[in-house]
């Protein structure tokens, strides 16, 4: 199945293009993920630079693009800004320039907790869309 951004950005709630993204577990299969030096020669491409670059402006910063969940790459937490391949890209794909490695509709920004999470965990290990209701009293459990 070939995901694209244009049909990503239909899914309205977090949890919903979470959903659509997640690897299950399977980064580096058969993908230039492992590849170290490979990632280097990438990430230091103008092309790919360009391209990181748009997607964030696009997705305004915030993760998944969802515009209530901004990444502050400078809060205390360290937070990093990672755009991530909607579809995996293989070795060939990166040695031959392809336009899927660089297409903004194969590219999506994520912080560095929900790129993990997309790869090797599950949506419940993220922040929720929205809080649980909160009462008056219930930061104290005897008042109410």
């Amino acid at each position: 199945m070939y995901r694209t951004y244009s049909e990503l950005i239909t899914l309205k709630t977090f949890e919903e293009r979470f959903e659509y993204l997640k690897c299950n577990g399977q980064v580096s299969y058969s993908t230039f993920g492992g590849h170290r030096m490979l990632n280097q020669y990438l990430y230091k491409n103008p092309m790919w630079l360009g391209a990181r670059s748009r997607a964030i402006i696009r997705d305004r910063g915030c993760d998944l693009g969802i515009e209530d969940r901004p990444i502050n790459p400078n809060d205390i937490a360290r937070v990093m800004i990672i755009v991530h391949h909607i579809n995996p890209i293989t070795i060939d794909q990166v040695l031959s320039n392809d336009p899927c490695v660089f297409s903004l509709d194969n590219l999506i920004t994520t912080s560095d907790q929900t790129h993990k999470a997309i790869h090797y965990g599950s949506v419940d290990s993220l922040m929720p869309s929205r809080p649980n209701e909160r009462f008056h009293g219930d930061h104290c459990p005897w008042i109410r």
